[in-house]
């Protein structure tokens, strides 16, 4: 029987600290039409962005461009291997060239479950900030500035045990679509993320943006007749219209999917999906330059809305918000939107950002609810 996504992270990243080499990445979920993408040892280093039109494979986070001065961990980082193991329908195979022996070795070999137990100390954000944000962004709405923005807060603490376990220990219980885990001598980030931001193949390019949150023990149903939630989803799609449209055969952009009710940890979600047609001849970097940050983590219009986050929020969101995932030949592209996302600093401090879309209908206390529902299937002890 093959290994599985996570007992195979685990099982490389043994043998890399064992031989001396650079740790592994992995993309669990759904990745490059896979439901995993592994590198078995890839050097991810600061400031290594996705190359534009890469011959090997790109694995890295570019963070959110508001206030990265002020991050824990590198804003952008990224490492370039030639090769990559890929689990598909209980299966691994390869991608590209130069796997070495020993990682077809350690897939092959017996992977006995090993309790090795995470232990983390969390702190919870500030209520009060977090409302005064929210307050300044609904004056903000009442005066015409944005529609919708995106307010978030912060969680901190402590992780005693190694990233790979307390990664591997959450997306083994949450399973999330799009979860990452990055490492390097700079941290490393264990991403529990729901949501794509961008995924090309060829010139066809698509985003399904999230938004509308309801937490899990609430009727499903009561999120697809919500006239905020749904407010919030439409004006994001037709922001994501807009960055698509930048770079799009004209004509070619359209929404294949609106408003889906989809369950993911801890909550319900609105999910709508925006498709088009890459213009022939562009590159990865003009698609990033017309669409980053990604847009439900923004608000709308997105520039103003950043400008007015970067006054009203209290800490540097890092890493949460930008973007993790994988670069390959063909341009290849798939990126998740960093949220579900925790930064691990080389001597355990963690952060875990948090926020909500908030529109003129948002209830402060209730947005903060949103918050904490949101971070509840990682800090479970809070």
């Amino acid at each position: 029987m093959a290994a599985s996504a996570l007992d195979a992270l685990r099982a490389l990243h043994a043998e890399t600290v064992n031989r001396g080499l650079p740790p592994p990445a992995a993309l669990i979920g759904d990745w490059l039409g896979a439901d995993a993408v592994i590198a078995p040892s890839v050097e991810i280093v600061a400031g290594c962005t996705p190359p534009d039109d890469p011959d090997r494979f790109w694995f890295g986070h570019i963070g959110f461009p508001v206030r990265a001065d002020e991050s824990a961990l590198p804003t952008n980082a990224g490492g370039l291997t030639d090769g990559v193991l890929v689990l598909r329908d209980g299966e691994w195979s390869t991608l590209g060239t130069g796997i070495p022996d020993w990682a077809h070795a350690v897939l092959d070999a017996p992977h006995p479950q090993v309790e090795r137990p995470t232990t983390t100390a969390w702190n919870p954000p500030a209520r009060e900030p977090h409302l005064a944000a929210i307050g300044h962004c609904l004056d903000a709405i009442r005066a015409g500035e944005v529609y919708q923005a995106c307010v978030c807060t912060r969680f901190t603490g402590t992780l005693s045990s190694d990233p790979v376990d307390f990664f591997a220990d959450l997306a083994g219980a949450t399973a999330p679509p799009k979860a990452a885990f990055l490492q390097g001598v700079w941290g490393a980030v264990a991403s529990l993320s729901p949501e794509t931001f961008l995924r090309r193949t060829g010139n066809i390019i698509s985003s399904s943006p999230i938004k509308g949150t309801l937490p899990a023990h609430a009727d499903p149903d009561a999120l697809s007749a919500s006239a905020k939630d749904i407010a919030e989803n439409i004006m994001i799609v037709d922001l994501v219209r807009n960055d698509l449209g930048r770079i799009a055969v004209t004509g070619s952009v359209r929404v294949p999917e609106l408003l889906s009710v989809v369950p993911a940890p801890g909550v319900w979600h609105l999910v709508s999906r925006v498709e088009a047609i890459v213009r022939p001849g562009t590159g990865n970097d003009a698609v990033l330059d017309a669409t980053f940050p990604p847009a439900s983590v923004t608000g709308t219009p997105k520039l103003r809305a950043m400008e007015l986050l970067a006054d009203w929020e209290h800490a540097a969101r890092g890493v949460y918000c930008g973007a993790i995932g994988i670069a390959g030949p063909d341009r290849a592209l798939d990126l998740n939107v960093a949220i579900r996302t925790v930064e691990i600093a080389p001597d355990g401090s963690l952060g875990l950002g948090v926020g909500g879309g908030i529109t003129i209908d948002s209830v402060p206390e209730s947005e903060w609810q949103e918050c904490l529902d949101k971070a509840s299937s990682i800090v479970a002890n809070i």
